[in-house]
């Protein structure tokens, strides 16, 4: 699938569940809507839609499944990073190769670099943005191409 159908298919809400669910996919969809629009509207978009896509499967809101605003967050933070350090450097023409360029996303264990468990999965974690307890995200400079 292109990069074309698969930001229709998210922002439309009828992303296969099972394309959804995985890691690259997510980081797929952070990278083309962090090209589209801006950081915080960037997060904004992609919560709703998430909690749309969740609705529409039939996924639970509980304190360890459905939405969680901090991982959101913290995930489009470490791709909008990345995106400004090596735009430039390294122009990336679609979604596949820029996870390919950038392995060090390509686990969905990357936040534990920055959060123990306890933060990350603290209640208040999944309604509003909770800075990282075990190293700071990184700075974001310069301009996304």
């Amino acid at each position: 699938m292109d990069d074309e159908d698969l930001l229709a298919q998210f922002e439309s809400h009828t992303i296969p569940f099972e394309l959804w669910r995985q890691h690259r996919t997510h980081v797929k969809v952070s990278f083309l809507m962090l090209r589209k629009y801006p950081f915080e509207l960037a997060v904004e978009k992609v919560k709703a839609t998430i909690q749309a896509v969740n609705q529409a499967n039939g996924v639970p809101e509980g304190p360890l499944e459905g939405y969680n605003e901090t991982t959101t967050h913290a995930l489009l933070h470490l791709i909008d990073a990345t995106m400004r350090a090596y735009g430039e450097a390294c122009p990336t023409p679609d979604a596949d190769t820029f996870c390919d360029t950038h392995p060090q996303l390509a686990t969905k264990h990357v936040l534990r670099l920055f959060y123990s468990p306890e933060r990350r999965l603290h209640p208040d974690a999944k309604h509003a943005f909770i800075a990282p307890d075990l190293a700071p995200l990184p700075r974001v400079v310069g301009k996304v191409n």
